[in-house]
């Protein structure tokens, strides 16, 4: 099933994808997330039970242990659409020991959403309402990683994603401009110069979680990215709130995470993921505006008045 799809740890190298980037030790430290999230996806694709599932999913450095969850979240999502008579995979993850890494599931499911026909919009609607445009992240983060060179000049989501979705889709892509060009703070700002002005804050959201939850620099070069990120700061520091909260609810704190919600947000880990926390209380449940992106607004206005207190 996997040499159908392309999967393998191989085609996730630094190498085969084309990515830049001068720092060997960043490039070093970012092409042990693709061999995690592959493993993961394998032990999906090989265990039948869930408890043995996250058994093999737990072996990998506990660092690691959110992309071993999201690729076994890939797995699991496409034996699903493999077996539509039997769609209860994912779900029956989300519920046992995938729940502590819900957003890392979420992004897991858009890889497939990727890598298969039919109606996106269709898929959505069966899925929890706040966290399923993580799954269009995930469909973002795809795209720019395996894809990079149709979208780098600011080529416009794929037309099958229609409305919030396309923005979505930004905020993973920009994501996976963190490994596209190699967690190198001078490509990476020079990278979504290239995209329309109107895509560059979502960009901007995307970069400062990879920043946060892979890592891969020091606090200088963190403290560039910020000045770098001009008056999509708020963002940046948004995308680095969303994910001191992704590894504080999986126990997964890492040092690099701890430094960036530091440099970032201006805030410990634990205080950035509490803004994320804060943020979703009363979130409107009938509203025109998707209520993530309402979350979204929320942190980023946040984080925008922190910085101009400190002014």
């Amino acid at each position: 099933m996997k040499r159908v799809f392309g999967l393998s740890a191989k085609e996730t190298s630094f190498a085969r994808r084309g990515f830049c980037g001068s720092d060997a030790r960043a490039r070093e430290h970012l092409e042990k997330v693709g061999p995690a999230f592959m493993s993961g996806c394998d032990a999906a694709l090989e265990e039948t039970d869930l408890d043995a599932l996250a058994a093999r999913l737990n072996r990998v450095p506990l660092e690691m242990h959110g992309f071993a969850f999201e690729g076994a979240a890939m797995g699991l999502a496409l034996l699903d659409w493999l077996t539509p008579w039997q769609r209860s995979r994912v779900q029956a993850f989300l519920l046992g020991p995938g729940h502590p890494h819900a957003y890392m599931v979420h992004v897991g499911v858009g890889w497939v959403l990727a890598r298969t026909p039919g109606s996106v919009e269709r898929r959505l609607a069966r899925m929890e309402p706040l966290l399923r445009w993580l799954a269009i992240d995930g469909y973002g983060f795809h795209e720019g990683f395996f894809h990079w060179p149709r979208y780098i000049d600011g080529q416009p989501a794929p037309r099958r994603l229609r409305g919030y979705s396309r923005r979505a889709f930004d905020q993973g892509f920009g994501r996976s401009l963190w490994f596209v060009d190699g967690a190198d703070v001078e490509s990476v700002p020079r990278t979504i110069a290239r995209f329309p002005a109107e895509r560059q804050p979502d960009l901007w959201s995307g970069v400062g979680l990879a920043a946060t939850y892979a890592g891969g620099i020091g606090a200088a070069a963190l403290r560039a990215l910020r000045e770098a990120a001009g008056d999509c700061r708020p963002q940046l520091a948004q995308g680095a709130a969303f994910a001191a909260k992704a590894r504080q609810r999986a126990g997964n704190i890492t040092g690099h995470t701890e430094m960036a919600a530091e440099v970032l947000c201006g805030l410990s880990a634990p205080q950035a993921a509490q803004v994320t926390d804060e943020a979703l209380e009363n979130l409107p449940a009938n509203s025109l505006e998707p209520a993530y992106e309402i979350w979204r607004c929320r942190i980023q206005r946040t984080f925008k008045h922190r910085h101009e207190m400190r002014r």
